[in-house]
């Protein structure tokens, strides 16, 4: 098939790969544009543009797609159909109708649970026992197309970005497997019953809430790990917790209950085994501790 492809993150370019390697022809590549990043906050390009162009695919990075001039330039490249894995870029209806079969995109959740922007981290939050990635045809509507496929995983105790990867691989094969036949794959519409929504994640939702269970800190952590990363602060420091255990303990919430940085929540208690200070690389607890003691008794922010 004639296909344009539409993503930006890491999470996107597998299906850009299992795309060219299963002899379709990519006519573009759409991703958002390279924005200042590092130190240096030099422009750097998106992933999926990086892999486009070692595959020398054409790429191309409007701010918008809502003029003329871009959705006409958009129908001239005569696709088949648009494959879109997060773009993020809203796709005005005029781009939606202009490959021959329409857009197809690889939302990383069961639809309808978790519509919108951070379905991993959502799932993970809430405790789902299941998830996995939706193939769907899109529409005007926040990922509320019909469904073509879906397939499903356990979260278990898996970080987000863990998760990630695995669903970003499972998506680009069932992208491939869709595609391939696509007559096999009538369209259902989304049922209202189990609609739920991804909302964007927040900055301030990565600060340790103690007062929570340890269940629920536990999932914060893996939520937002390896980035943000959940944090607490200590005497102004952040401290990012990238992984954590759950302990059959209990105490004043957010108060260290022993020398190895056992905290208590509402109810229960953590006990963060990978910890990463600012400007310093992960390490384990005990060697954080070594390098700078916690001592029992001492209130985490």
């Amino acid at each position: 098939m004639r296909i344009i492809f539409m993503g930006t993150p890491d999470f996107a370019v597998p299906t850009l790969e299992a795309l060219v390697a299963a002899g379709h022809e990519v006519v573009a590549a759409y991703s958002q544009p390279p924005r200042p990043a590092g130190r240096g906050k030099k422009l750097q390009a998106s992933p999926v543009q990086l892999a486009a162009e070692a595959h020398g695919i054409d790429v191309r990075t409007p701010v918008s797609l809502k003029g003329g001039d871009e959705q006409a330039a958009f129908a001239a490249l005569d696709a088949d159909v648009a494959v879109v894995a997060a773009y993020g870029l809203i796709l005005p209806q005029a781009v939606l109708d202009a490959p021959r079969l329409g857009c197809l995109n690889v939302h990383g959740s069961l639809l309808p649970r978790w519509r919108g922007a951070a379905p991993v981290q959502r799932a993970i939050l809430a405790g789902d026992d299941l998830t996995g990635v939706t193939i769907m045809q899109m529409e005007r509507g926040l990922d509320t197309g019909p469904m073509l496929a879906k397939v499903e995983t356990p979260v278990s105790g898996k970080t987000a970005g863990d998760l990630t990867t695995e669903l970003a691989e499972m998506g680009a094969a069932l992208m491939v497997q869709v595609l391939a036949d696509l007559a096999a794959y009538p369209a259902l519409v989304q049922p209202d019953e189990g609609v739920t929504y991804a909302h964007k994640i927040e900055k301030a939702e990565s600060r340790l809430d103690f007062t929570h269970s340890a269940v629920d800190v536990v999932r914060q952590v893996r939520a937002f790990a390896p980035v943000p990363g959940a944090f607490f602060e200590l005497e102004g420091e952040r401290y990012r917790v990238l992984a954590a255990d759950r302990v059959e303990d209990g105490g004043a919430t957010g108060v260290t209950l022993d020398e190895a940085l056992t905290v208590a929540c509402g109810t229960g208690a953590i006990r963060p085994t990978l910890v990463q200070r600012a400007g310093r690389p992960a390490m384990d607890a005990a060697s954080l501790l070594r390098g700078r003691a916690i001592p029992a008794g001492t209130v985490l922010g």
